[in-house]
């Protein structure tokens, strides 16, 4: 927080000097509106990801009593505009569990992730509505599982087996799974991006593939959240990357 006013106030200093030969006292006033504003801004989602990053470990220690010595960390906010956060479906935490060696270091062990899905005015002009986001924790089984699943809706592959090798130790692309052994790629269908593709995946959770996203459709609140691409490869890769 200290380093955001730092920045504000030397963007207050040196608008009115690059803009004094111009001696235009409103473009002066709109610059530092303007960088206030932005100071404003990045305040307020880091105020954000502190909110829910404390609303999601109090989750962890009212709900799972057997983990006492976990790290979390949020994926979602690093880079994002009060408005993308706002405007979106799912927040995913990366979980681990640590324990603590003879010298005193943590040693990270299992890795989970926690997804946050938000439903429809979970910011308000009050902040974050705590009641209008559903909590999933997912072991690394389950992601794998849940991989699978989607890996089967979304390709030709049928093979469990097979996709859980290329899933453990190959990595997700763009395009599908890319295996060890370019023989055992598994690449996903080409569809138009109104094209979707459903599997009834658990009493939680239908899993929707198109082109763009990994779908999970939520049956209690009937919400369809969307994990785009990129997002997907990142979870992936913090599950299985050694």
């Amino acid at each position: 927080m200290k380093k955001i006013l730092i920045l504000i106030l030397i963007g207050i200093y040196l608008v009115p000097q690059n803009l004094k030969a111009q001696n235009n006292d409103a473009a002066v006033a709109a610059g530092v509106g303007a960088l206030v504003a932005i100071g404003a801004g990045i305040a307020a989602v880091q105020q954000m990801k502190e909110q829910v990053e404390l609303e999601a470990t109090q989750h962890i220690l009212s709900n799972f009593p057997q983990y006492n010595r976990f790290l979390l960390k949020t994926l979602d906010f690093d880079g994002k505009k009060l408005k993308d956060i706002s405007s979106t479906s799912v927040i995913t935490f990366k979980m681990r569990e640590f324990d603590i060696d003879n010298d005193r270091k943590a040693i990270l062990g299992k890795r989970m992730v926690l997804f946050a899905f938000t439903s429809n005015g979970w910011i308000n002009q009050y902040g974050v509505d705590f009641k209008k986001i559903q909590w999933h924790l997912i072991s690394s089984d389950e992601w794998l599982n849940m991989m699978t699943s989607y890996s089967k809706v979304a390709s030709a592959e049928k093979d469990d087996a097979k996709i859980k090798k290329a899933l453990i130790d190959g990595e997700v692309v763009n395009k599908g799974v890319r295996a060890k052994k370019s023989k055992d790629d598994i690449d996903f269908y080409k569809i138009g991006g109104d094209m979707y593709l459903v599997t009834d995946y658990s009493e939680d959770f239908k899993f929707v593939y198109n082109e763009r996203s990994f779908g999970m459709y939520l049956k209690k609140t009937r919400d369809l959240v969307q994990i785009g691409r990129n997002d997907l490869i990142k979870i992936h890769k913090f599950i299985f990357d050694d």
